[in-house]
């Protein structure tokens, strides 16, 4: 008898259920693959979306950085033009008051032959009678002076005749309108007190070179010459005044440098002490052409930079710009007094 073993065939049942679960085992697999692809598609998107919150809550801020800046600005030049309502009102009280008298009381520098007919005994109070010039730096942009003109009397080295200057940062002000504004009140503080004043310009469109502005500026008999300007810097946090001056070598006026020197710590001094004003010290350059074309004493104040936010919005502030004025004048009197 032949003995032999059998093998067992599969029931197709337990194949069956065999099948199914590797179909389940292989199913989950994918299905959870799947789910951690949406997961981290998810959680991508969320980055996403978080980062375009975060940078529209910047925007937010910025905008609102923006619009409380623009309101103080606006307010600002409300401000600056009521007090230039209140001082126009002032004068022209003052001047009708006045009227009766001023043929007779207030000397003109010049008669209409272009003759001086200045006299001291016509002065009052600490003027003297002295002649100033003032020169309102820089004009509007809708004048184009773009073309050159000599540096100084017979250089090769030629200069924009003017420019524009520069801007607030915090007030958006441009400077020729600034200086132009503080310069017509240095103007009526110096008659008030006795002085006889010369200006470069009295309006933002007048075209007048910086050569032309010293040459009409000597033709009308001025004794000095001051120049009124605000600074600038790449710096915010740069702030002060500073006067600028000849210096000892200048190549054109190295004769007016002492007395120009004098004049520019005497009026530098006086205004930082009234107005608190950093000292930046007198400082010399030769490349102005203003200067360079002066045939009297003559400084440029820079009185503030506009570019800093404490001297930008105090120089554009209707009180504190009488403060300003005092403080030139005071300047200018105490040159006089030890001339």
């Amino acid at each position: 008898m032949q003995k032999g073993s059998s093998m067992k065939k599969p029931n197709i049942m337990t194949v069956l259920v065999f099948l199914t679960g590797l179909l389940c085992i292989v199913s989950l697999f994918f299905f959870s693959w799947s789910t951690y692809r949406q997961i981290i598609s998810t959680e991508k998107d969320v980055d996403a979306v978080s980062e375009q919150i975060t940078a529209k809550q910047s925007e937010i801020h910025e905008a609102q950085e923006k619009y409380t800046s623009a309101v103080d600005q606006v307010q600002s030049n409300i401000d600056r033009l009521k007090q230039k309502e209140k001082n126009l009102s002032q004068k022209d009280t003052k001047e009708k008051a006045e009227v009766s008298a001023e043929s007779s009381s207030k000397p003109s520098v010049f008669n209409e032959e272009n003759t001086s007919v200045f006299s001291d005994s016509s002065a009052t109070s600490s003027g003297l009678g002295h002649i100033v010039g003032i020169d309102p730096g820089h004009q509007s942009e809708n004048v184009d002076m773009s073309a050159l003109e000599p540096n100084g009397p017979g250089s090769s080295e030629m200069k924009a005749k003017c420019s524009t200057g520069t801007q607030g940062s915090y007030t958006g002000v441009p400077e020729y309108e600034l200086n132009l504004e503080i310069s017509l009140l240095l103007k009526d503080a110096l008659e008030a007190k006795g002085y006889q004043v010369v200006m470069t310009r009295t309006d933002n469109d007048t075209a007048i070179s910086n050569m032309e502005r010293a040459q009409y500026i000597a033709a009308q008999g001025a004794e000095i010459y001051v120049r009124i300007h605000a600074n600038g810097d790449d710096s915010h946090t740069t702030s002060g005044a500073l006067t600028m001056c000849p210096s000892p070598s200048n190549p054109y006026v190295a004769q007016l440098s002492e007395p120009s020197a004098k004049l520019s710590q005497d009026i530098l001094d006086s205004y930082c002490a009234a107005t608190g004003f950093q000292n930046l010290g007198v400082q010399y350059y030769d490349n102005m052409t203003g200067i360079n074309w002066s045939t009297v004493p003559v400084t440029i104040l820079e009185m503030g930079f506009m570019t800093n936010e404490n001297d930008d919005t105090k120089m554009n502030n209707p009180e504190f710009q009488q403060t300003m004025v005092t403080g030139i004048v005071n300047g200018i009197d105490t040159y006089f007094a030890a001339s």
